[in-house]
This record gives C-alpha cells, structure tokens and sequence, in this order.
C-alpha cells in the first residue's frame, strides 16, 4: 500500500496554527495543507511556519482551498469556537463544554461537505471542543475513519501531576483517562501504576491523605483547560503536540494503543477508550476493568455524557466490572438534533 504523508488543516486560528507547528516540529507529514475561512489568514501562517521549516527537515507548508485536500491522509479539523468564547468556563457547570456543540455544529454542517468531497477516504481527526459528539457528527456525512483526540491529552496530564506528586520519571507512570474529554470525563485510578505498583497505594502515608491527594490532582486534570485559559485566553499547545502524535500514529501505521475518542459500536457513540491505532484510524478498543473501591468516580462525576450515549458506561457494584447499561435516552438522543442538542442533553441527564 503506498504510503501517504499528506495532512491537510482546517482551521488557521490558535489550535490550528498549534497544530500545524508541532506536525512540522515533529516531522510528522512530509506535506501539509492549512485551510481557513479567510485565505489571507491562513496564507499569512503557512508563510510564517514555512520559513522556520527549513530547520525542520524537508517538510512542504502551504495555504489552501478545500480542494486541495485531495490526496491527504489525514484532515485535522480545527475550527469553532472555543470554551472562552463560548462561555464554557463555569467549574460549576455541569454541561461545560457542551455548551460549545450547537454553534460548532452549525459551522461544522457548513465545512464537511466540502472535505467530504475533496478527501472522502481520509482519516478525519476532529479536535474542536466537544470533539466525541462532534466526531459523531462528522460521521453522519459518510466519513468512514473519524476519531475525536479524545482524552489523550487529559491522560498525559494525569501522568504529569502523578510523576510529579511522585517526583519519578513521566515515563514511569502508566494512567488513563476515559470516556468524554470534558469535565465529566473519568480517571481510572484502579488501573495507574508506577513502576508496576498501584500509584494508589503510594500517594499517602495514610487513606486520608491519599483522598486529599488525588483529589487535588483530579481537580487539577479535569478543569485543566479553564485554568490555562484564564491565564492565556486559549488552550492550544498542548492539543497541537498531541494531535500531532495522533498523525504519526496513522501515517506511520504504528497500532500503538492510547486512550482515543472513536465510535464503539457497543455503545453506539465515540467515547475515549484504550484503542489500538494504525493506518485506518481505530481498529478495536480494549476493555477495561476496575475495582468496587472506584465507584464513587461515578458518584461524583456529573456525567453530561451519559446521557449522549445509546448504552452508556456505568458502574456495577455487584460485579465490580465496567459494564453496559442501557439507558431510557436511548431513543430520545437518536431523535435530538444539533440545534435541539443542549437542550435535549439537559432534559435526559434529568432523566
């Protein structure tokens, strides 16, 4: 099979023109193409990135239209707006950035026919927040290969916080976190290990300090996108270098497995799972168990996403086991549509 290290870019703003430095940084692609609304703007930070480029290795930047997707093997979605323009940075509020899902949908709706019909067959990577539900939404245009970045990004910052807490190598700590990337997303405590060992029985002295500790480091990872916004207006660099590291993944047809937001057909949606990653985008996602002692993390988590999800994940406490429960949104969901969608989110989640 020829391999194709074309990537095209959608979006020129503050996540696209991340995205777009970190592919070069990292040699990711050997061709990509940044496409925006207004081409002055995208032409404007092709130019600027191409001429740094040439420390970079050989690598071809430019500006372009739709059509100019053609041949890629991979389009990063970028545009939308974002949680500090869309008034998601309420810690207190439990929709968070699903508050996003109506406008970027809308703006979607405009854009996807015409990636659709210059790279149909292209992996599609959607990175705009929400990134599961709109990658459902991207789906609904006959793209085949869709994945969300999920809650890669919110795995490493799990990582970071608990080798630091640690004080051990970031490369010694094993972590994940699952289901949506937002507010409601879950960390799987049961399966975080150091070294081998459960990080949970060496992050205190004594169960007190353990609870006070990895609450600190949840609130940490799960409103982690608020804090760096209110200090830099936009959280970009972080999702560019891990978008950039889903793109070698598929070019590079490494099957390495990362918590990635893709669609379960067990659960009828794209929810972030530990998935095995290649050329065609996901190919399976692997299961995931855990003990009793983390069922409060359902408890306590608000969960918007449940009420997305045809089957959603819960928590069994008989079995101690992850397992399916099918829920009564099961059909009101499939009947929302974009602009009915916070809407119908809130009166299922008070289902």
């Amino acid at each position: 099979m020829e391999q194709r290290m074309k990537v095209g870019v959608i979006g020129a703003g503050a996540v696209g023109s991340a995205c777009l430095l970190s592919l070069v940084l990292r040699r990711s692609a050997r061709e990509i193409v940044l496409v925006d609304r207004t081409r002055k703007r995208a032409a404007g930070v092709a130019t600027d990135v191409r001429y740094g480029a040439t420390l970079a290795g050989a690598v071809d930047v430019r500006d372009g239209d739709y059509a100019d997707l053609a041949g890629a093997a991979l389009v990063i979605i970028t545009v939308g707006v974002n949680e500090k323009t869309g008034g998601a940075t309420d810690r207190s509020d439990p929709a968070g950035r699903l508050r996003l899902l109506d406008t970027n949908a809308r703006i979607y709706k405009d854009i996807l026919p015409q990636i659709f019909k210059a790279a149909a067959d292209a992996v599609v990577l959607v990175v705009t927040d929400p990134p599961d539900p709109l990658a459902d939404f991207t789906r609904r245009f006959g793209f085949k290969r869709v994945l969300s970045s999920g809650t890669f990004l919110d795995s490493l910052r799990l990582r970071f916080h608990l080798a630091q807490r640690l004080n051990v190598d970031l490369h010694s700590v094993d972590a994940q976190v699952l289901g949506e990337h937002g507010t409601s997303e879950v960390l799987l405590w049961s399966g975080a290990r150091v070294g081998g060992a459960p990080v949970l029985s060496v992050l205190g002295r004594s169960e007190q300090e353990r609870d006070e500790v990895r609450r600190g480091i949840e609130r940490e990872v799960r409103y982690a996108n608020i804090t760096i916004i209110e200090g830099n207006q936009a959280s970009q660099y972080g999702i560019g270098m891990v978008s950039a590291r889903i793109v070698e993944a598929v070019l590079f047809d490494e099957r390495v497995v990362i918590p990635i937001g893709s669609f379960n057909p067990k659960y009828g949606v794209t929810l972030s799972l530990p998935s095995i990653l290649g050329r065609e985008g996901w190919s399976r996602s692997l299961s995931q168990r855990c003990r009793s002692k983390n069922a409060e993390l359902f408890n306590a988590a608000p969960m918007p996403f449940a009420a997305l999800l045809p089957g959603s994940i819960a928590f069994s406490r008989a079995s101690g086991s992850w397992r399916a429960r099918e829920l009564i949104a099961i059909t009101q969901y499939r009947r929302c549509s974009p602009s009915r969608s916070l809407q119908c989110q809130r009166r299922l989640v008070r289902t």
